[in-house]
């Protein structure tokens, strides 16, 4: 019988079976071996992405998913976020963005695996690496080492998860999705830094883990010397070096880097897809079989949810699917060819060890070439929408005023955190100085100096309610140190430092002992008596900003303040001041952004919900072009360079209403928000570059082994967004062009009909195909010339004209 005679008749047994069964789930074992991960005794070569769910709103997840299977993903890798979950002791939040079994019962539907990194500390540039801050304040607790009080906690809420997926039945085991968890993250650095400490802890760690059950394989990353049945994995932007530490575990890579992240007052790092197909290719040469792109979809740092500190809140990590959701090509469709090129490949790779040709003392054959690789390239823009902010209104948070019961008092500069307990951002310092009439700066003299050390991560200093100025740390130096004049008047003074967060630290041995806000020393310098020293004078202290307290952020709260017309506000440009507006829905599908070029810095909320933190600040760096050529780091491929580093911030569609929708921001510098308008992320154009003998899948049947078969010719694709058709054809030359898109030129080949062709084949179409041959242009115009075709198009809303 046929091979697929005989996959139809078992396909018939199967559905008859079903019928028997009923609803009965599938149980399936999901094993190991040298090669590759066996799911029922099948081993297989996966590709996984990194979709974070907190990152992303329920109703895009669908979407995600269904673009990464489309991109040849066959599991959707994320961490579990302790944080969000468990933000009070006892208190479990699994609703909205936070709900983890509808995540997981969406990538079941859509036919994929599922990995769940448990953790629970993920790093992952979140606040507080995943852990929540009530964790820190546990008697006698210690992160991540041989500490009972943290293994309890750890372990009580790994036990949380787990039970919540059994219960569910989403383990591979129980018929579900998830085929391999991870317990605890990248702990090998540490585990070293703690000794006998570390080593017992991780240990422990991976008992734990195995003892509970789940019946799939749980692994570590980057933990050479995990104990089996544990799975060590690799994790960074190339792992073709990298080997388990038993010979018969397989080699995995966890955190295959598709970019790097970003930091306010940073440039934007990309990451050639080149480069990262390069290395994937190399470590499934090398007897890789599992590839994880950390990350598929960074998405959004929503809330106040970004770590760091000083991340911003685009995760968008140049991954094949940006921050709104909207495929980035080449590097999605570059790795779509490059999934399905090793696919075709997969039961020969996993099956046997090859046989590498020595081309030399220090050569090998690894042969690939990006002339070969014909994906489509996107240009993406942000358009203005018909949506108008109406009737922008301003409130003064008053400095003046800070002294209520919500207040108290301290001798000394006390720790932010510790006060705070991270409910917000913000920390007044206050305190009084008394000058003396007979000061010599007071009769024409030199200001005196004030000096303020914080440990981070931004202050903003007033002088009886007027700001003074401010100063910022940056990710590398959260330390830093104010220093300003200041004007004093005689008598009584007030001194208020307005101390900011800007996420809590990720990452780093003991992070949880980390600080943050003013511990001084403060001091004015240059007074009659010298140096006046006030770090141990009476401090009073408020958490939070009024604002805050009286909810202005949300559309129910019922407050006195009386709101102004902001054009009142943005003559003085008023520092500490919120604004807010309404507006309406605009029409569309495409994802929504909020430029904020016009602000400085602060927070933005819509109908209540946290949009995250918003820093206009301008990127340093090095934008020097990028190329391919040797290995990757984040500083080599960097953009923006004196532009800021965030200017658009995600507004999700699914936090509007059609109409009376709420904007409101705090702005901690100063800033223009009738500048603040609702723009729409778009493809502008479409590029598409294919030689005319690009192979394809036609070309290569497996079960041809080599039989000759008719050449089937390549075809250059072409893709809109949904929404969106081929307005015009920017250009199209079918011969010897040049350049790359946006650049593209006439070669010195060039077939005259290659305009009205692609014209005629895609202008007003979502999507078209057109195909590679002389007889498609009309006549060969450059005989025994390998050619290709290059096609720039327009792409605009559907109905539009351009």
């Amino acid at each position: 019988m046929g091979t697929r005679s005989f996959a139809k008749l078992f396909l018939w047994l199967l559905l008859c079976l079903f019928g028997l069964l009923g609803s009965q789930l599938i149980q399936a074992t999901v094993t190991y071996d040298r090669k590759a991960i066996v799911i029922n005794g099948q081993r297989r070569i996966l590709f996984s992405g990194s979709i974070h769910y907190p990152r992303s709103t329920p109703d895009m997840w669908e979407d995600l998913i269904q673009k990464a299977k489309d991109g040849g993903v066959d599991v959707i890798e994320t961490y579990v976020f302790w944080n969000v979950h468990e933000p009070s002791p006892g208190n479990y939040n699994f609703e909205g963005r936070n709900d983890l079994v509808r995540f997981i019962k969406t990538i079941h539907k859509a036919g994929l695996y599922a990995h769940l990194r448990i953790g629970p500390y993920v790093c992952a540039e979140w606040n507080f690496g995943g852990f929540p801050v009530w964790l820190k304040y546990v008697p006698g607790i210690s992160f991540r080492t041989d500490n009972e009080p943290f293994k309890k906690a750890m372990q009580g809420f790994t036990e949380k998860i787990v039970g919540l997926m059994k219960s569910e039945n989403l383990f591979e085991s129980q018929g579900g999705p998830i085929i391999l968890s991870q317990i605890e993250n990248e702990y090998g650095v540490q585990s070293k830094l703690f000794g006998a400490a570390g080593y017992n802890y991780m240990s422990w760690a991976a008992d734990m883990a195995v003892k509970l059950g789940t019946g799939v394989p749980w692994v570590m990353c980057k933990e050479e010397d995990a104990p089996d049945p544990i799975i060590n994995t690799c994790n960074g932007f190339y792992c073709d070096q990298f080997a388990p530490n038993k010979p018969y575990k397989p080699t995995m890579w966890t955190e295959a880097w598709s970019g790097w992240f970003s930091e306010f007052g940073g440039p934007l790092h990309q990451r050639p897809v080149q480069d990262l197909a390069f290395a994937v290719a190399r470590f499934i040469q090398k007897g890789g079989s599992f590839v994880n792109y950390y990350m598929y979809h960074g998405g959004t740092n929503f809330g106040r949810s970004a770590g760091g500190p000083f991340i911003t809140t685009s995760y968008d990590y140049d991954a094949p699917l940006d921050e709104y959701g909207l495929i980035r090509q080449p590097k999605y469709g570059h790795l779509k060819e490059l999934h399905r090129s090793i696919k075709m490949c997969e039961r020969a790779l996993v099956s046997v060890d090859p046989m590498v040709t020595q081309l030399g003392a220090f050569q090998q054959a690894h042969v690939y070439s990006t002339e070969h690789v014909g994906v489509q390239t996107s240009q993406m823009e942000m358009l203005p929408t018909n949506t108008e902010m109406l009737s922008w209104e301003s409130y003064d948070e008053d400095v003046s005023s800070l002294y209520d019961g919500s207040t108290f008092t301290a001798s000394g500069l006390l720790e932010q955190i510790n006060v705070t307990r991270d409910a917000s951002d913000y920390l007044w310092y206050i305190t009084n100085v008394d000058i003396g009439s007979s000061e010599a700066f007071l009769r024409g003299g030199e200001l005196p100096t004030l000096i303020v050390r914080s440990s981070g991560h931004a202050v903003h200093v007033f002088i009886n309610g007027q700001l003074s100025g401010s100063a910022f740390g940056t990710r590398e130096n959260r330390k830093f140190t104010y220093t300003g004049k200041v004007n004093l008047r005689a008598g009584k003074n007030k001194i208020a430092l307005l101390s900011v967060a800007v996420g809590l630290p990720n990452v780093g041995g003991h992070y949880e002992t980390w600080n943050t806000g003013i511990l001084g020393p403060v001091a004015l310098h240059g007074l009659d008596q010298g140096k006046w020293d006030l770090s141990w004078q009476t401090w009073t202290y408020q958490v939070g900003l009024k604002g805050e307290a009286m909810n202005l952020l949300s559309p129910t709260s019922v407050s006195s303040v009386d709101w102004m017309q902001s054009s009142l506000v943005v003559q003085k440009q008023q520092p500490l001041t919120w604004h807010k507006a309404y507006f309406n829905s605009p029409d569309g599908d495409e994802p929504l952004a909020l430029d904020m070029e016009g602000m400085g810095k602060g927070q933005i909320w819509i109908n209540g919900q946290s949009i995250g933190r918003y820093w206009t600040a301008y990127a340093n760096g090095q934008c020097n072009g990028c190329s391919y050529a040797g290995s990757f780091r984040p500083p080599k491929c960097q953009l923006g360079c004196g532009k800021p580093t965030q200017r658009w911030y995600h507004v999700p569609r699914s936090w509007l209403k059609p109409t009376q929708n709420l904007l409101v921001v705090f702005e901690e510098l100063g800033g223009d928000p009738s500048r603040i308008s609702l723009v729409k992320r778009s493809v502008a154009t479409v590029c598409a570059e294919v030689a005319e003998f690009h192979p394809t899948l036609k070309n290569w049947h497996i079960e041809s082994y080599g039989r000759a078969e008719e050449f089937h010719s390549p075809k250059v694709h072409l893709r809109c967004n949904q929404g969106q058709t081929i307005s015009s054809i920017k250009f199209a030359s079918f011969g010897t062009p040049l350049g790359t898109c946006g650049t593209y030129q006439q070669g010195t080949c060039h077939a005259p009909t290659s305009y009205d062709i692609i014209e005629r084949k895609c202008k007003g179409k979502q999507r078209c195909a057109v195909t590679i041959s002389n007889s498609n242009f009309g006549q060969d115009p450059c005989p025994n010339v390998l050619k290709r075709l290059s096609v720039e198009a327009v792409c605009a809303p559907t109905g539009l004209r351009v």
